[in-house]
Protein backbone atom coordinates (compact mmCIF):
# COMPACT_ATOMS: atom_id res chain seq x y z
CA UNK A 1 0.00 0.00 0.00
CA UNK A 2 1.79 3.65 -1.04
CA UNK A 3 1.16 6.08 0.94
CA UNK A 4 0.05 9.29 0.22
CA UNK A 5 2.30 11.82 -1.51
CA UNK A 6 1.37 14.90 1.16
CA UNK A 7 2.38 12.21 3.89
CA UNK A 8 4.84 11.36 2.35
CA UNK A 9 6.22 14.61 1.94
CA UNK A 10 5.64 15.12 5.59
CA UNK A 11 7.33 11.81 7.39
CA UNK A 12 10.62 13.31 4.92
CA UNK A 13 10.33 16.85 6.80
CA UNK A 14 10.08 15.50 10.05
CA UNK A 15 12.95 12.89 9.62
CA UNK A 16 15.08 15.84 7.62
CA UNK A 17 14.50 17.52 10.48
CA UNK A 18 12.71 20.80 8.29
CA UNK A 19 9.61 20.63 10.47
CA UNK A 20 9.71 23.32 12.97
CA UNK A 21 7.91 24.33 16.25
CA UNK A 22 6.28 27.45 16.16
CA UNK A 23 7.78 30.12 17.72
CA UNK A 24 7.06 31.36 21.90
CA UNK A 25 3.33 33.18 22.01
CA UNK A 26 2.87 36.20 23.53
CA UNK A 27 2.77 36.57 27.31
CA UNK A 28 3.25 33.66 29.99
CA UNK A 29 3.87 30.09 29.05
CA UNK A 30 6.02 27.05 29.86
CA UNK A 31 7.14 24.29 27.28
CA UNK A 32 9.90 21.43 28.17
CA UNK A 33 13.15 21.30 26.85
CA UNK A 34 14.65 17.93 26.58
CA UNK A 35 17.63 16.72 28.84
CA UNK A 36 17.90 13.22 28.21
CA UNK A 37 16.03 11.17 30.35
CA UNK A 38 15.38 14.16 32.78
CA UNK A 39 13.94 16.76 30.57
CA UNK A 40 13.33 20.60 31.99
CA UNK A 41 10.67 22.44 32.09
CA UNK A 42 10.93 25.52 31.53
CA UNK A 43 8.92 28.71 32.22
CA UNK A 44 8.77 31.78 29.86
CA UNK A 45 7.88 35.34 29.10
CA UNK A 46 7.41 36.68 25.79
CA UNK A 47 6.40 40.42 25.39
CA UNK A 48 3.61 40.54 22.98
CA UNK A 49 5.53 43.82 21.05
CA UNK A 50 8.57 41.42 20.64
CA UNK A 51 11.02 41.91 17.93
CA UNK A 52 13.85 41.10 17.98
CA UNK A 53 15.40 41.59 21.74
CA UNK A 54 17.93 39.37 23.53
CA UNK A 55 17.06 36.24 25.31
CA UNK A 56 17.51 36.47 29.08
CA UNK A 57 17.93 33.05 31.07
CA UNK A 58 16.72 33.31 34.71
CA UNK A 59 17.53 30.99 37.27
CA UNK A 60 15.80 30.48 40.30
CA UNK A 61 17.05 30.46 44.26
CA UNK A 62 16.59 27.88 46.80
CA UNK A 63 12.92 27.62 46.78
CA UNK A 64 13.03 25.95 43.18
CA UNK A 65 10.17 28.44 42.18
CA UNK A 66 11.10 28.89 38.92
CA UNK A 67 7.64 30.69 37.91
CA UNK A 68 7.78 33.02 40.27
CA UNK A 69 11.26 34.23 38.94
CA UNK A 70 9.99 33.89 35.62
CA UNK A 71 7.53 36.48 36.77
CA UNK A 72 9.85 38.21 38.80
CA UNK A 73 11.75 39.01 35.35
CA UNK A 74 8.74 40.17 33.29
CA UNK A 75 9.73 43.98 34.07
CA UNK A 76 13.10 42.77 32.46
CA UNK A 77 11.16 41.56 29.55
CA UNK A 78 8.95 44.36 29.10
CA UNK A 79 11.64 47.19 29.75
CA UNK A 80 14.80 45.93 27.70
CA UNK A 81 12.19 43.54 24.85
CA UNK A 82 13.95 40.20 25.67
CA UNK A 83 12.13 37.19 25.93
CA UNK A 84 12.14 35.30 29.06
CA UNK A 85 12.94 31.86 29.93
CA UNK A 86 13.34 30.27 33.77
CA UNK A 87 14.41 26.47 33.82
CA UNK A 88 12.96 24.70 37.04
CA UNK A 89 15.52 22.82 39.07
CA UNK A 90 13.58 20.41 41.16
CA UNK A 91 15.23 19.68 44.41
CA UNK A 92 14.33 15.71 43.89
CA UNK A 93 16.32 15.70 40.86
CA UNK A 94 18.72 18.29 41.67
CA UNK A 95 20.04 18.22 45.48
CA UNK A 96 22.74 21.79 46.53
CA UNK A 97 25.16 19.14 44.69
CA UNK A 98 23.60 19.57 41.68
CA UNK A 99 22.18 22.92 41.64
CA UNK A 100 24.50 25.20 43.39
CA UNK A 101 27.47 22.96 43.04
CA UNK A 102 26.78 22.55 39.13
CA UNK A 103 27.15 18.58 39.51
CA UNK A 104 31.06 18.57 38.94
CA UNK A 105 30.82 16.12 41.75
CA UNK A 106 28.97 12.55 42.85
CA UNK A 107 28.06 12.64 46.43
CA UNK A 108 31.34 10.50 46.68
CA UNK A 109 33.28 13.51 45.52
CA UNK A 110 34.42 11.77 42.09
CA UNK A 111 34.14 14.32 39.29
CA UNK A 112 31.60 14.22 37.07
CA UNK A 113 31.85 14.25 33.20
CA UNK A 114 31.37 17.74 31.82
CA UNK A 115 28.13 16.60 29.47
CA UNK A 116 26.50 15.85 32.58
CA UNK A 117 26.86 18.62 34.47
CA UNK A 118 23.76 21.20 35.33
CA UNK A 119 25.80 23.78 33.60
CA UNK A 120 25.42 21.68 30.27
CA UNK A 121 21.59 22.11 30.32
CA UNK A 122 21.21 25.60 29.82
CA UNK A 123 22.86 26.06 26.13
CA UNK A 124 20.40 23.08 24.99
CA UNK A 125 17.76 25.28 26.32
CA UNK A 126 19.30 28.39 24.71
CA UNK A 127 19.47 26.65 21.38
CA UNK A 128 16.09 24.96 21.04
CA UNK A 129 14.74 28.47 22.23
CA UNK A 130 16.62 29.98 18.97
CA UNK A 131 15.57 27.47 17.12
CA UNK A 132 11.71 27.96 17.81
CA UNK A 133 12.24 31.74 16.93
CA UNK A 134 14.06 31.18 13.66
CA UNK A 135 17.48 33.15 15.39
CA UNK A 136 19.82 30.97 15.42
CA UNK A 137 22.59 33.93 16.52
CA UNK A 138 20.24 35.67 19.19
CA UNK A 139 21.80 37.05 21.87
CA UNK A 140 21.50 35.59 25.29
CA UNK A 141 22.02 36.91 29.11
CA UNK A 142 22.10 34.52 32.21
CA UNK A 143 20.65 36.11 35.55
CA UNK A 144 20.91 34.31 38.41
CA UNK A 145 19.68 35.14 42.20
CA UNK A 146 20.58 33.23 45.75
CA UNK A 147 20.96 29.86 45.12
CA UNK A 148 20.52 30.56 41.05
CA UNK A 149 23.85 33.30 41.96
CA UNK A 150 25.49 30.75 42.90
CA UNK A 151 25.10 28.34 40.10
CA UNK A 152 26.04 31.16 37.96
CA UNK A 153 29.57 32.24 39.27
CA UNK A 154 30.46 28.29 39.49
CA UNK A 155 29.13 27.79 35.62
CA UNK A 156 31.53 31.10 34.75
CA UNK A 157 34.47 29.60 36.03
CA UNK A 158 33.52 25.71 33.94
CA UNK A 159 31.43 26.11 31.49
CA UNK A 160 30.50 29.97 31.21
CA UNK A 161 29.39 29.35 27.26
CA UNK A 162 28.74 31.96 25.24
CA UNK A 163 26.47 34.48 27.33
CA UNK A 164 26.90 38.23 26.89
CA UNK A 165 27.05 38.97 30.11
CA UNK A 166 25.93 36.47 33.76
CA UNK A 167 24.42 38.27 36.64
CA UNK A 168 25.15 36.75 39.57
CA UNK A 169 22.60 38.70 42.53
CA UNK A 170 23.50 38.10 45.93
CA UNK A 171 24.80 34.79 45.75
CA UNK A 172 25.09 32.98 49.54
CA UNK A 173 28.82 32.37 49.05
CA UNK A 174 31.14 32.41 46.24
CA UNK A 175 33.55 30.75 44.27
CA UNK A 176 37.12 32.61 45.10
CA UNK A 177 39.70 32.09 42.81
CA UNK A 178 42.30 30.58 44.84
CA UNK A 179 43.12 26.71 45.93
CA UNK A 180 43.19 27.42 49.73
CA UNK A 181 39.42 27.21 50.28
CA UNK A 182 37.70 23.82 49.24
CA UNK A 183 35.34 23.24 46.07
CA UNK A 184 32.26 25.36 46.22
CA UNK A 185 34.26 27.94 48.21
CA UNK A 186 37.02 28.43 45.87
CA UNK A 187 39.12 25.52 43.77
CA UNK A 188 40.74 23.23 46.17
CA UNK A 189 40.96 19.57 45.81
CA UNK A 190 39.78 19.96 42.66
CA UNK A 191 41.96 17.76 40.28
CA UNK A 192 44.19 19.72 37.90
CA UNK A 193 42.52 19.88 34.39
CA UNK A 194 40.05 21.99 36.70
CA UNK A 195 42.18 24.14 39.01
CA UNK A 196 44.99 25.04 37.16
CA UNK A 197 46.08 28.75 36.07
CA UNK A 198 44.50 28.40 33.01
CA UNK A 199 41.05 27.94 34.50
CA UNK A 200 41.52 30.86 37.06
CA UNK A 201 42.73 33.29 34.05
CA UNK A 202 39.23 32.26 32.07
CA UNK A 203 37.22 32.57 35.10
CA UNK A 204 38.72 35.84 35.45
CA UNK A 205 38.18 36.60 32.21
CA UNK A 206 34.32 35.95 31.93
CA UNK A 207 31.67 38.40 31.86
CA UNK A 208 30.79 37.92 34.93
CA UNK A 209 28.39 40.37 37.06
CA UNK A 210 28.57 40.17 40.81
CA UNK A 211 25.09 41.98 41.41
CA UNK A 212 24.61 43.15 45.01
CA UNK A 213 21.37 44.37 47.89
CA UNK A 214 23.34 46.85 49.70
CA UNK A 215 20.75 45.63 52.85
CA UNK A 216 21.26 41.76 52.12
CA UNK A 217 23.81 42.69 54.85
CA UNK A 218 22.07 40.50 57.78
CA UNK A 219 22.14 35.92 58.41
CA UNK A 220 18.61 34.83 56.65
CA UNK A 221 17.11 33.21 54.25
CA UNK A 222 18.74 29.77 54.32
CA UNK A 223 22.19 31.66 54.86
CA UNK A 224 25.29 29.59 54.69
CA UNK A 225 26.58 30.12 58.26
CA UNK A 226 29.29 26.93 57.99
CA UNK A 227 32.77 27.79 58.51
CA UNK A 228 34.00 27.46 55.14
CA UNK A 229 30.71 30.03 54.90
CA UNK A 230 31.70 32.06 57.62
CA UNK A 231 35.61 32.71 55.98
CA UNK A 232 33.84 34.93 53.30
CA UNK A 233 32.51 37.25 55.03
CA UNK A 234 29.51 37.54 57.91
CA UNK A 235 26.86 38.41 55.18
CA UNK A 236 26.08 38.28 51.65
CA UNK A 237 27.06 41.59 50.81
CA UNK A 238 29.88 41.32 52.30
CA UNK A 239 31.06 38.01 50.76
CA UNK A 240 30.04 39.68 47.06
CA UNK A 241 32.43 42.32 47.84
CA UNK A 242 35.12 40.05 49.16
CA UNK A 243 35.37 38.00 46.02
CA UNK A 244 35.20 40.67 43.70
CA UNK A 245 38.55 42.34 45.16
CA UNK A 246 40.17 39.25 45.50
CA UNK A 247 39.64 38.75 41.77
CA UNK A 248 40.62 41.79 40.95
CA UNK A 249 43.40 41.58 42.80
CA UNK A 250 45.05 38.18 41.47
CA UNK A 251 43.83 39.40 37.75
CA UNK A 252 46.01 42.72 38.43
CA UNK A 253 49.38 40.62 39.95
CA UNK A 254 49.11 38.34 37.63
CA UNK A 255 48.48 40.57 34.57
CA UNK A 256 45.38 38.49 33.38
CA UNK A 257 42.24 40.03 31.63
CA UNK A 258 39.37 40.71 33.97
CA UNK A 259 36.02 41.13 32.71
CA UNK A 260 33.89 40.82 36.33
CA UNK A 261 32.07 43.78 36.92
CA UNK A 262 30.31 44.61 40.45
CA UNK A 263 27.10 46.70 40.45
CA UNK A 264 24.88 47.07 43.82
CA UNK A 265 21.91 48.48 44.09
CA UNK A 266 20.91 50.47 47.59
CA UNK A 267 18.26 49.12 50.20
CA UNK A 268 17.34 45.87 48.67
CA UNK A 269 17.80 42.94 50.91
CA UNK A 270 17.47 39.09 49.69
CA UNK A 271 14.81 40.14 47.45
CA UNK A 272 14.67 38.75 43.83
CA UNK A 273 11.82 40.68 42.80
CA UNK A 274 12.99 43.46 43.89
CA UNK A 275 16.91 43.34 42.70
CA UNK A 276 15.15 42.63 39.27
CA UNK A 277 12.98 45.97 39.42
CA UNK A 278 15.83 47.87 40.25
CA UNK A 279 17.05 50.14 37.84
CA UNK A 280 20.79 48.91 38.43
CA UNK A 281 19.68 45.12 36.90
CA UNK A 282 19.63 47.04 33.57
CA UNK A 283 22.92 48.05 34.66
CA UNK A 284 24.26 44.88 36.16
CA UNK A 285 22.95 42.65 32.24
CA UNK A 286 23.42 45.41 29.86
CA UNK A 287 25.94 47.97 31.14
CA UNK A 288 28.95 48.27 29.59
Amino acid sequence: MMLPRCLVALLFAVVCGAVHADPLPPGPGKFESPNGAEPITVFAYKPPTYKDGPLLVVCHGVARNAEDYRNFAITLAERFGAIVVAPLFDKDRFPSLRYQRGGLLDPQGKIQPADTWTYAVIPKIVAQVRALEGKPKLPYYLIGHSAGGQFLVRLAAFMPGEPVRIVAANPGSHLFPDRAQKFGYGFGGLPAELNNDDVMRRYLAAPLTIYLGTADNTPEHSFDASEEGMRQGPNRLARGRACFAAAQKLAKERGWAFNWRKVETPGIAHEAAFMFAAKEAGDALFGK
